[in-house]
């Protein structure tokens, strides 16, 4: 079934290195909606590629901070990184401002540790007595390096690359990282009050905090796209809940269905991060949240894999009429075609070069 297109709401980028931008929004858009125009969409990298590079020289700078925070250096390599290189299928080349998870949490007064390949939180919140002190600062110097990131990129940007917003968390997740996890496990059952306190606060100016991004963004031409590379011509968000992996199904419905209710509403389209088999004993209620338009599966390493364990899972979600974004490895992918049912599907797929590539879309074509 073709995905009708509104062509005012549209724009083409004009990418030199995506000549297929256009065809490959339309994709996404159908995608979107659990529909095919010719073929699912294709992403030429695995679930976090960007965290498996190191950054080798670190004689300019006295400390990691200092690298992370270094403006011209993090857009300068990204821009030295796509030179010359094409992007086949719905592989976008995307800069998104990265100064890593615990970001948001940062914005109201947390300390960032940072190690080669993310960050950390310190706590924040010794004892509940300290609510008062978590107040959103847009002048703190985590939120204007990343608008000067997000600037410079701009600045940057044009017929070269789309340039993204950073990772944002409300909920459980920035509970934890101003109160600790270990921390946060406890107060479940020894401050539930207080914690739901923590919680409401998280998501008082997330709304806030995304439009301001989401306009600079959009006063450049820009889509709304962060770490999944997958765009938006309207507001797209990933919501998500990793430390739900250690709570009950009922302190599920509690502690983080109201928070992700209120998260996803303003959003055109909504990407759910679910983040393994712990967080996936949570996915019949996360399925019936109608401003989610997908799921993200991502399976973990060792005994979770391969991809075909998960079929079920898989079904059930495309059942619900929802999409799937699922990383599969190219050795799975006859397998996994000949079970599978290709209405709402997004493969990334790592891989080694172009011919490779082309293979791969010729064959998922023929789906």
């Amino acid at each position: 079934m073709t995905q009708k297109v509104d062509d005012k709401k549209w724009w083409n980028l004009e990418l030199e290195g995506m000549p297929d931008f256009e065809m490959a929004m339309k994709r996404i858009y159908a995608w979107y909606e659990g529909e095919i125009i010719d073929r699912v969409p294709v992403r030429f990298s695995s679930h976090n590629a960007e965290y498996e590079i190191v950054n080798g020289d670190k004689s300019r700078w006295k400390n990691l901070k200092e690298r992370w925070m270094d403006v011209e250096y993090q857009v300068e390599s990204f821009i030295k990184s796509i030179e010359g290189k094409r992007f086949l299928g719905e592989t976008f080349p995307v800069f998104w401002p990265n100064l890593g998870p615990n970001i948001f949490a940062a914005f109201y007064g947390s300390q960032l540790e940072f190690g080669e390949i993310t960050s950390w939180a310190e706590k924040i919140i010794n004892d509940y007595s300290q609510l008062d002190k978590l107040k959103l600062d847009m002048n703190c110097e985590y939120f204007m390096k990343l608008k000067s990131l997000t600037q410079y990129a701009l600045d940057r940007c044009e017929g070269k690359f789309m340039v993204g917003y950073t990772d944002l968390h409300p909920g459980l997740d920035c509970a934890a990282a101003w109160r600790d996890t270990q921390t946060l496990c406890f107060d479940i059952y020894d401050y539930p009050d207080e914690l739901k306190k923590l919680i409401d606060l998280s998501i008082e100016s997330f709304q806030k905090v995304y439009n301001y991004f989401d306009s600079m963004l959009k006063k450049k031409n820009q889509l709304s796209v962060t770490w999944m590379n997958i765009p938006s011509f309207g507001k797209m968000h990933i919501p998500s809940c990793d430390f739900s992996a250690m709570i009950s199904r009922e302190q599920f419905d509690e502690l983080c269905m109201p928070v992700l209710q209120k998260e996803v509403k303003a959003m055109t389209h909504n990407i759910f991060h679910l983040d393994g088999k712990g967080v996936a004993k949570h996915l019949d209620r996360i399925l019936e949240v109608p401003e989610i338009k997908a799921i993200q599966w991502v399976q973990g390493q060792g005994l979770d894999m391969p991809i075909m364990q998960w079929v079920p899972l898989i079904k059930k979600i495309q059942a619900a009429r929802k999409s799937v974004v699922i990383c599969i490895d190219k050795s799975e992918l006859e397998e996994f075609i000949s079970v599978m049912k290709p209405e709402g599907l997004f493969l990334c797929i790592d891989s080694k070069n172009e011919e490779e590539e082309n293979k791969i879309l010729k064959r998922v074509s023929k789906w």
